[in-house]
């Protein structure tokens, strides 16, 4: 475990004390108000409302591989969470395997291949780039070993089958938020945009619905600055802004962005004048909220996404009917509903280390 995910398990633990949290809390997570996408795939497919129910029990100790680009902050140990307690409760095998990064593509794709060869019968995937795996998930498919693709998307197509939610939508709340804060004929106000690392498909959807959603408003959206999730970069870009823009009014972006910055803006005296949004949730952004440093973030649910991941991979082994392209629906957690919300769906729960292997 490094540096990064250390932190970003005694984050979790924390927080998940005070809550009163406990691992195994959500062993029955469903039926869950999830979206399902029709058809499947398509990037203009409707969204039909869905009360997903997994399998009760997998027929045989399948094998499933899981490849993570990183697991840097407390977004990716949710969905370890997820894939973890799915396989438990299902009773299958699997494997998680960390790339270390949003630049290590090289890596996961070997890691990937050396998943297949080992024997394993399903992937899930959370890909570092939406078109870099293309090659590599060729030669899987042709061996009939389903490709699940979880969170990040994928644009190929030998994938079987996606647990996501649409990034676009959850940048457009964000930008919808800033918006309806500032229509068109308000002041103008400036903001820092920090969608993540440059080439990933959920970064490219989350940059073009955030700036659909402010387009035409008062809201004056920088060039975006790109980065890998980790708290060293993002808090360099950061620093980089507020040094060339004296008058920000936000800071704007991936969560492990917003959880930088709300130490930044206040180490400078600005918390009063820079505001802070994330376009998705963990358990920093959710103390955030909580302590009135961090505005508004929607939820993408990201436990239940690695959950229905795991049952979508073993509904494609054994033959049975499976929703190929579907996600939690996307709510917005502020300070006005933060009380009322399941947390054991949306984040990791108090005592949770990184877990990377199911037998």
């Amino acid at each position: 475990m490094n540096g990064s995910t250390l932190r970003a398990f005694f984050v979790t633990a924390t927080l998940s004390t005070a809550l009163g949290w406990h691992v195994g809390a959500s062993a029955q997570w469903f039926p869950y108000q999830a979206e399902a996408t029709e058809p499947a795939f398509a990037a203009d497919g409707k969204k039909t409302p869905l009360a997903y129910s997994p399998l009760p029990k997998a027929a045989k100790k399948w094998d499933i591989c899981v490849s993570f680009p990183h697991m840097k902050d407390a977004y990716w140990l949710g969905v370890d969470y997820g894939v973890v307690e799915e396989s438990r409760r299902l009773g299958v095998k699997m494997q998680v395997l960390d790339a270390g990064g949003y630049t290590n593509l090289g890596k996961q794709i070997s890691q990937i291949e050396d998943c297949v060869a080992r024997g394993a019968q399903a992937v899930v995937i959370g890909a570092i780039s939406a078109d870099g795996l293309n090659q590599v998930l060729k030669t899987v498919a042709a061996k009939k070993v389903p490709v699940i693709d979880l969170v990040n998307g994928i644009n190929s197509p030998d994938v079987s089958a996606k647990s996501l939610v649409s990034f676009y939508t959850m940048g457009h709340s964000t930008g919808e938020y800033l918006a309806s804060k500032h229509p068109a004929g308000s002041p103008a106000v400036k903001v820092g945009w920090f969608p993540g690392p440059a080439g990933a498909g959920w970064v490219e959807a989350a940059h073009k619905g955030f700036m659909d959603a402010v387009k035409g408003s008062a809201v004056n959206v920088l060039e975006p600055k790109y980065g890998d999730t980790g708290k060293e970069a993002q808090s360099k870009l950061i620093e980089d802004v507020l040094q060339g823009q004296p008058d920000l009014a936000y800071v704007a972006g991936t969560a492990v962005t917003a959880e930088a910055a709300t130490s930044i803006v206040r180490a400078r005296g600005l918390d009063k004048k820079v505001q802070v949004l994330s376009f998705y949730m963990t358990p920093g952004v959710y103390d955030g909220i909580q302590k009135g440093r961090i505005v508004a973030a929607p939820a993408d649910s990201m436990v239940i996404q690695g959950r229905i991941a795991i049952d979508q991979a073993v509904r494609l082994l054994e033959g049975k009917e499976v929703h190929r392209h579907v996600g939690p629906k996307i709510f917005v957690v502020d300070s006005g509903n933060l009380k009322s919300i399941r947390m054991e769906d949306i984040l990791p729960p108090n005592g949770f280390k990184p877990a990377f292997e199911v037998k």
